[in-house]
This record gives C-alpha cells, structure tokens and sequence, in this order.
C-alpha cells in the first residue's frame, strides 16, 4: 500500500506538468494572452519544480519525508485551486501563479524515492526505484493524452479541477505511508550522522534551510528561462535577453559560492565530486530536454492544418491520442529496466533507452507525412524514456551513501526538470525562427515552416546521442547500495 500511494503521488504530480501542453491554445484564445504568456503557464510550473526539489529533498533528510511529502501535496492541492479559479476569470497571473503552487510538488520524486531506500526491503530497491521514476514519465504522457478529452468535453478549467482530484487522492494516500518514514532511518543502518546538520532525539536530522542558496538558485532559473524564452521576441542579440542570459550565469556562479561556504547547503555541490554522481546528472539534464523537446514538437506538429503542406490538422483530443504510444510503452518497459538493473547495472536500460530516443528523431527528421510515423516513432521514445527514467533514479542510488539519498535524488531531479524547461524553450525557439512572422507573441502569427520540425528532430536526435554516448563512457559507482545484489550496481 505504501508503494501505491508513492506512485499515485508520482503519477499526479506528472500528469499535472503536462497536462495543459495540448490545451495551450485554447488557453491562449480563452485568456486573450499572447503565446509567450501563455507558454509561462508550463514554464511557471517547471521552475517552481526546479526551485522546490532540492528544498524537498533537503527538508525530507532533516525532516522526514513523510511530513515533508504532506507539504509539497498540499501546495500542490492548493495551486490546482488557484489554477481552476484563475482560468475561470480569465487571469492570466492567478493562473500562472496557481501552476506555479502546483510546481511545488516537484520535491515528491526526492521525497519518494527517500521512503522507498528506507522502508522496502534492500533486494527490491531497484525495481520500486525504477518503476517510481518512469512513473513520472508515464503521467506525463498521461496528463497530454487526458488534456485533449477534458478540453474539449469540459472547458479549459477541467485540467485544474482534475489536478485538484489527484492532489486530495495522493494526501489520502499517504496516510498509509509508516509515521517512521523520515530521514532519520536513512541513517539508521549505519549509525552515521548525517553529512549536514545534528540528529535530534526523535533521530532526524536538524538543520537550517538555505534561504540564500534557494534565493540566488531561484533568480538564476528565472533569468535563464525568461531570456529563453523570450529570445525570439525580443532579439536573441538585444541588451534585455543578453543582459538576462548574463545575469543568470553570474547568479549561477554565486548559487556555487554560497552552496560551498554554508554549512548546510541547499544542493550538496561536493556530491559532484563523485564522478559517477556528476555523469548522472548531466545524462538526467540531457535525458530531460530531449523528452520534452520532443513533447513540445509533435502535438503541434499534429495539430497544424493539414493545407499548410504538413499537418494532420487534428484536435487537442486526436493530438493526444497520438501520444498513446508514448504512455503505453513507457509503462511496459519500466518494469524491465529494473530487471536490467538488477542483472546488469542501470546504465544498461539508460544506454538502451538513449538508443531508441534517436532512432526515434533520426525517423521523424526523416519521415512525418503519416500519423503511423508518429505512432510508431512514439512506441520507440515510450519504450526509451521508460527505461531511461527508471535507470537515472538507480544510478543515483547507486553513486551516493544512504544519508545523501534525498539531497543526491532532489540534485538529479532538477537537473532533468531544468533540462526539460530548456528544451522545450529551445523547441519553441526553434519554430518561431522558422515563421514567417517569428515574434511568436499571438495567435495570429504565423505557422512554423515545416523545416522548423524537421530542425527540431535533429536537434534532440543529437541531444539524445550525446546521452548515449556519455552513458558508454561514464564511470561506474564507487560502491554498491547498501545491501543490494551485486548486480544492481554499475558495472
């Protein structure tokens, strides 16, 4: 049971990211926004994740997942409120401002993932730890092949009410999550203390939150995000997207300095000494921009009028159903890639995964004049990003002690939400420099050329392959978990 309550967390959470990518023009229409204001609707929501994982996970090691898991649903609960009323009254801000509440639960993943290493049974760490991270790819699916039907049944506001059902669904179900659940027992098998702050006496692990690392991460994120996507509007070479882009490298390298002088650091930076915990986390924010670069592309692919030369002209609903693939594959082989992992390390599924990503784009790049092609292109990315979700988490698992499991966790998490955010930016930038207008402000700008596509596949086909090839040369962990099988580690 407590399993299945992670995962319906896991599965809410990711569906609401999503959830609104098909939907984002009728929002468009329904708030009279322009199509870069509409886009902060998924941008708000991803930052905020990005902003809240590593202060999840943080939390969970000082204070106890359990507790910290009840939070970040009950923001998540709250935004989807503020989400529902704002489409309502046709604000563009409350609803921005309700998907970024919502964002908050990104912080579940290092939160879940800390539960699991400390409450299931040593031999089943590595499939539960697999099958929770493709979970989060397989809602994600979810939420673009449910958003069509709620839309056009219901309105632009079924998204939000239906978030808002999950959220109180996943607050019920943690109730049977063991009150012994904390960060305290991460520790516990060892008897070693944890790498920042003091145990306490109910053996969780005190400490301070920091608010400045949190701070200059949040401003940097911002910047960056804005300056991305932005650039086509205002000039990739004007003073305001270059004076963001700037700025958000400076803060950056101020985020570093903070993180390396405090005492309890928000994201564990020494972490990135090991250089197996390092190679993860660059394949994570690889990984992550190349699905949802590719999340990004193919709706509005399907969804462009069929006489502009190239699209099917389908619906928010048809839009979604060509995702199907996508989700069903993704559910089937994550199971699988924790066998793999078992048997032959986790970098074994993400080398597998990494593969069918490219062959996927490679094909698109190629081929895009048939719904079959993206069905069947999208099995290939399905069956990919399952058992690259589900080796990322393994891997980091595999490359850290059981103390550092929810800093390690929230630090590979908001590398692949980062790059998600990036690469769905990039595939929007992508399209608007292919317009024949290309300020990509309203909707009545005019439709990405088919060669902007054709660019995009490419793009992410090459991001896919720079992960492929940097799981073949990455190192292996120091050492295996504690108490997992020989196997389960990298060979």
């Amino acid at each position: 049971m407590a399993v299945a309550a992670l995962l319906a967390a896991a599965f809410g959470v990711s569906l609401a990211q999503t959830v609104v990518i098909t939907a984002l023009p009728a929002l468009q229409g329904d708030l009279d926004t322009s199509s870069t204001g509409v886009a902060w609707v998924l941008t708000s929501f991803m930052l905020a994740s990005a902003i809240a994982t590593p202060i999840a996970g943080r939390l969970g090691d000082a204070r106890g997942y359990r507790r910290v898991l009840v939070w970040c649903l009950g923001s998540f609960a709250v935004g989807a409120l503020v989400a529902a009323l704002g489409t309502r009254a046709g604000s563009p801000g409350v609803l921005v401002t309700g998907r970024a509440l919502q964002g908050v639960a990104g912080g579940v993943f290092p939160l879940a993932v800390g539960i699991v290493r400390t409450s299931v049974a040593a031999a089943r760490v590595p499939r539960v730890v697999a099958v929770l991270s493709a979970m989060f790819g397989v809602g994600g699916s979810a939420g673009m092949i449910v958003a069509g039907p709620l839309v056009d049944a219901f309105g632009t506001q079924a998204p939000s009410w239906t978030t808002l059902a999950l959220a109180l669904a996943a607050l019920a179900g943690v109730r049977v999550l063991p009150a012994g659940a904390p960060a305290a027992v991460s520790t516990a098998a060892s008897g070693a203390p944890s790498p920042h702050g003091r145990r306490t006496a109910g053996g969780a692990v005190g400490g301070s939150v920091d608010l400045g690392g949190a701070g200059t991460l949040s401003a940097a994120l911002v910047c960056l995000l804005l300056g991305i996507s932005q650039g086509n509007a205002w000039g990739w070479g004007s003073p305001r997207v270059a004076g963001l882009l700037a700025g958000a490298a400076v803060l950056l390298c101020a985020f570093g300095a903070v993180e390396l002088r405090v005492a309890d650091p928000l994201v564990d930076l020494r972490l990135l000494r090991r250089p197996a915990f390092a190679a993860a986390n660059v394949l994570a924010f690889l990984v992550g921009g190349a699905m949802f670069g590719s999340i990004t592309l193919i709706p509005r692919f399907v969804q462009t009028p069929a006489d502009s030369g190239y699209g099917f002209g389908a619906s928010p609903t048809g839009a979604g159903l060509v995702m199907v693939p996508v989700a069903a594959l993704m559910l089937a082989f994550s199971p699988l890639a924790g066998r793999m992992t078992v048997r032959f390390g986790a970098r074994a599924p993400l080398q597998a995964g990494a593969g069918c990503a490219v062959v996927a784009f490679c094909w698109l790049a190629a081929a895009h004049g048939s719904r079959w092609d993206f069905y069947l292109t999208g099995a290939l990315i399905g069956a990919g990003y399952g058992l690259a979700f589900a080796a990322l988490g393994n891997l980091v698992v595999d490359a850290v002690e059981p103390r550092s499991t929810g800093v390690a966790i929230g630090v590979n998490t908001i590398a692949r939400t980062v790059g998600g955010a990036l690469g769905a930016q990039v595939a929007s930038a992508l399209l608007t420099s292919r317009s024949s207008s290309g300020d990509g402000g309203t909707a009545g700008a005019a439709l990405p050329s088919e060669s902007g596509y054709t660019l995009g596949f490419v793009v992410f086909a090459a991001v896919a392959a720079l992960a492929l090839a940097g799981v073949r040369v990455m190192p292996a962990a120091g050492a295996p978990r504690a108490g997992a099988p020989a196997g389960a580690t990298a060979p």
